[in-house]
């Protein structure tokens, strides 16, 4: 098929040259095929009709990236760009494999998550990553600016455009010309914002409050919406062909709940984050302190988990985070009077055990090899564990569906 041929043909291409810029130039196209024609070595992506303001600074980025592009560069710039973007879970990988290929060129990003899954931290990553990263990045929440000031805090205004506009002022566009904006809470937009962003979306033209003069600016626009921008447009909340403007390339980023073999990872992060940056030798989290923290739910998400672990380094007086210092609310394990140190301990570990290893045969549907290689152990090691805690592997093939934090597994 078409698709096919072009990817044929870029592969062609790339191999007689290397160096070279590939612009694809397509009608129309899914999200997936776009995707699929960057992996097979594509620069960048446009739709006709071609514009001269569109089209030349285009041209003009990619043809300084081939000048000063040198692997190094680009190895830094990926360090940059990825390195607070933890995880290493399936779901994750898979949605964050997209962010080079999405900064390649300038199609628009959609970013879906809920609330602390980092989707700023995603955008960030495709405009340091992009040839615009030389560039300002200007982050926008459209959900914290007053309704009635949007759209002058997006487009600017010239003097004497309302009582108190005593001299002109750029809009965040102006602001970010040469780089990215970032809208998050798109669907809190105004219609009557939308419309005006979905013409500069069409024609990269403006105009500040008060002026008849069409002012141009070279923006890439990333936006990220914790809703169902679907539901959304149903509600004539958000413009459908904004929505359809705006979803060139979707990224979803789950919630913490759904990768729960990532949150030990991204504990241990955020601990030495902050164990440099309020000097406290803290060098690793306790077993029962890890169990709390992979059987809790996470509404908050990442950035919930980021705020423990920084309150837990703060309050924490030995080398060791233990559970006591985990503060989650629902209260602390309880600890019988009587029992000793020792005791609690082992129960702890026991508990953090059977917790962990549910939940990776889970993920991986009771695949047990897949389960011991994210726990990073040989596969007999890992399915004796299974058998010292009794747990029934058939269960979670059937039960793959469903949330380990809401069912009781049996055991054998």
């Amino acid at each position: 098929d078409q698709l096919s041929l072009a990817g044929s043909l870029i592969a062609s291409g790339r191999e007689e040259q290397p160096q070279a810029a590939i612009i694809v130039v397509a009608e129309e196209c899914e999200a997936a095929e776009m995707l699929a024609l960057l992996q097979a070595g594509a620069s960048d992506f446009i739709t006709p009709p071609l514009k001269r303001a569109d089209t030349l600074p285009r041209v003009w980025r990619l043809l300084e990236q081939a000048r000063s592009k040198e692997s190094l560069t680009q190895s830094l710039r990926e360090r940059i760009g990825l390195k607070r973007l933890v995880g290493e879970s399936a779901k994750f990988l898979d949605e964050i494999r997209k962010i080079p290929l999405a900064a390649r060129s300038d199609g628009r990003v959609l970013i879906s998550g809920e609330t602390g899954t980092g989707k700023e931290l995603c955008a960030r990553a495709i405009h340091y990553l992009s040839p615009r990263a030389a560039g300002p990045f200007v982050p926008v929440n459209c959900g914290a600016i007053p309704v009635e000031l949007v759209e002058n805090e997006m487009f600017g205004h010239e003097r004497g455009a309302f009582t108190g506009a005593a001299s002109a002022r750029p809009g965040l566009i102006e602001e970010a010309e040469g780089g990215t904006l970032f809208l998050d809470e798109i669907d809190c937009l105004p219609l009557l914002a939308q419309t005006k962003l979905l013409r500069f979306l069409q024609e990269k033209e403006y105009r500040r409050l008060g002026s008849t003069k069409t002012l141009r600016a070279d923006v890439r626009v990333i936006t990220a919406s914790n809703v169902d921008l679907e539901e959304a447009v149903k509600r004539g909340k958000l413009r459908q062909d904004l929505y359809y403007r705006l979803n060139v390339v979707p990224v979803r980023l789950p919630p913490l709940r759904e990768r729960r073999e990532d949150i030990p990872l991204l504990a241990h992060y955020f601990m030495a984050q902050y164990a440099a940056e309020f000097d406290k030798l803290v060098t690793t989290l306790s077993a029962e302190s890890i169990q709390k923290l992979v059987s809790y739910d996470w509404p908050g998400n990442v950035r919930e988990l980021e705020h423990t672990i920084e309150r837990a380094v703060l309050l924490s007086e030995t080398p060791q985070i233990e559970g006591r210092e985990i503060m989650l609310p629902g209260g602390a394990l309880n600890l019988s009077d009587e029992e000793s140190f020792r005791q609690a301990k082992a129960r702890a570990v026991e508990q953090f055990e059977r917790s962990y290893i549910q939940q990776l045969l889970l993920s991986h549907k009771g695949n047990i090899s897949r389960a011991a290689q994210a726990a990073r152990k040989n596969r007999r090691a890992f399915w004796q564990l299974i058998r010292k805690h009794r747990i029934d592997v058939e269960y979670f093939k059937s039960a793959a569906s469903s949330d380990l934090s809401r069912t009781n597994p049996h055991t054998t």
